[in-house]
């Protein structure tokens, strides 16, 4: 960790955290006021989640079932192999750019995160497009999609570095306190437009062809946004001046590949199921396996994106409350695992209970999923309760301690896969592995975090959200089951209004005061103050 002289250990108590590069200045105290501003515009930017999951039915009408599952098996396994050679750029910044002194400092983490997370990512590409065709012989498709697969992997490949540089360009503007920008990036230019294309290219022919061209456009057009945004908060000159090799520079490496083990597990938990199942089923059962397991990881996700707006957000708020009071630290942890609760429980339990007619819109055959869907669901709700624990670990404790939950929890899901994947259906035995892998290695950091940093968001407060929670949630349940039953046209609207309701209901009775009262106007608009 990056040791920030005596002079600014102390917080004063102001309303704003002090931007990096003001760290001359002592830095401001972290309030839960920003994180729940934090949190706010970044569940807005990953509201792209939401639309994914609305283009994905049109996909899988556009294309087929099995086609779509070709494009999903690729998408996941770029997403695994950046994670890997990323070398933990993206966590890295979270660490070194809050506690940078200077803009100098600052520039030089970029720098690191750039060569260092992108640069591999090239190599890698180049390598795989030239050995698309020995690579295809493990990708399972439809017959009439076979030929697709060499060009396909030569093509979409060059998605990864990309991919890389978009996630460590938000990445950096995170490290900055700027959570907004990733509204435009995340919602409007990466998705829409992907859609749009995506609609524009089969109207005109392509086929599948055509969706992998959308993806790659749109990314691309997101890089370019990204790139004029991060030279609005960062010197982009200081990139090609002064010493290679720096102290921050070192640093950023180290956080990076100290926190790479623990993304890679992380990332396999919610990718390599649809590899591993188009792998295992051959011909075009394996291609329908990986598109039903990314369709209920997709439906999943909108519980999961509430602990994700939380990650990007307490991590750099973390880092930066580290360097002033450890007390902060613990206050804003303890906020977030309360607000997470009242969010994340009722909302995994209505989506479980209104499954049904979610997968019917992506067709009869998907309803196959709705047993590994309704696992994910309640599963990423226990994972985003304590799975908060992480980032605050990553900034503030050791590098060694940051290890073990990964390990421990990917251990248990390749001990447990197999035999369950015997047991039941393949892809719920599969999905039921996993979720037991990702929910182990979210709870043992907030055991670490108890046991080497004395920090604990469990007390009365929690305990009295916890129990109003649970009964909102039952009610909820019910109802939502009840809606369910309804034919789907009724029944989808139905199931999203009474979800909303059991959030604010929820938020209302189970949240304390002083936690309501830091929504700011959001809160006030909302009517629970």
């Amino acid at each position: 960790m990056v040791h920030c002289p005596s002079s600014r250990a102390k917080a004063r108590g102001v309303s704003e955290p002090v931007p990096p590069s003001q760290a001359d200045s002592a830095p401001a105290a972290v309030t839960s006021r920003h994180v729940a501003k934090g949190v706010g515009t970044t569940l807005l930017s990953r509201l792209g989640a939401v639309i994914e999951i609305v283009a994905q039915p049109l996909y899988v009408w556009m294309f087929g079932l099995a086609s779509f599952g070709l494009y999903a098996v690729l998408w996941a396994a770029i997403n695994l192999l950046e994670n890997i050679f990323d070398l933990g750029m993206t966590s890295a910044m979270q660490r070194t750019v809050p506690q940078s002194a200077d803009d100098r400092e600052a520039a030089d983490a970029l720098r690191a995160a750039m060569l260092l997370g992108v640069g591999p990512c090239i190599i890698v590409a180049a390598v795989i497009m030239l050995a698309a065709e020995p690579l295809s012989v493990w990708v399972n498709v439809a017959a009439e999609d076979r030929h697709l697969v060499v060009p396909a992997i030569q093509l979409f490949v060059w998605a990864l570095p990309l991919w890389a540089f978009v996630e460590i360009a938000t990445s950096a503007l995170r490290a900055r306190h700027l959570f907004g920008p990733e509204i435009r990036l995340r919602l409007v230019w990466e998705m829409l437009i992907r859609l749009v294309l995506a609609v524009g290219f089969y109207l005109a022919g392509f086929g599948l062809t055509g969706l992998f061209y959308a993806h790659l456009l749109s990314l691309a057009i997101t890089a370019a946004l990204c790139l004029r945004l991060v030279a609005q908060h960062y010197r982009l000159g200081m990139l090609v001046t002064g010493p290679l090799v720096t102290p921050i520079f070192v640093e950023t490496m180290k956080a990076g590949l100290s926190i790479l083990p623990s993304n890679m597990i992380g990332r396999l938990f919610g990718d390599a199921p649809a590899v591993v199942l188009n792998i295992a089923i051959p011909g075009a059962a394996g291609a329908q396996a990986g598109a039903l397991f990314t369709i209920a990881r997709k439906v999943s996700s909108v519980v999961q994106l509430v602990r994700i707006a939380f990650v990007y957000v307490l991590a750099p708020l973390a880092s930066s409350a580290e360097r002033a009071d450890r007390a902060q630290v613990h206050d804003i942890y303890a906020y977030a695992v309360r607000l997470i609760l009242v969010i994340a429980l009722p909302l995994a339990a209505v989506l479980s209970a209104g499954s049904a007619p979610l997968l019917r819109l992506f067709g009869p055959d998907a309803i196959v999923a709705q047993g590994a869907m309704i696992i994910l669901l309640l599963a990423r709700a226990m994972e985003a309760v304590v799975g908060i624990s992480l980032p605050v670990l990553q900034v503030v404790a050791g590098f060694r301690h940051q290890l073990t939950a990964s390990i421990v929890g990917l251990i248990v899901a390749c001990l447990v896969g197999w035999p369950l994947m015997q047991a039941m259906n393949p892809l719920t035995g599969l999905t039921l592995a996993v979720s037991i892998g990702f929910v182990i290695a979210a709870a043992i950091p907030m055991i670490q975090l108890q046991v080497h940093e004395a920090l604990n968001p469990i007390g009365p407060e929690l305990g009295r959200a916890a129990v109003r929670t649970f009964i909102v949630t039952l009610v909820a349940l019910v109802l939502a089951l009840a809606a369910a039953r309804l034919p789907d046209a009724a029944a989808l609207p139905l199931v999203l209004i009474v979800g909303l309701g059991a959030i604010w209901v929820s938020a209302r009775l189970a949240l304390p005061l002083a936690d309501r009262e830091s929504l700011g106007k959001t809160g006030r608009k909302l009517r629970l103050v």
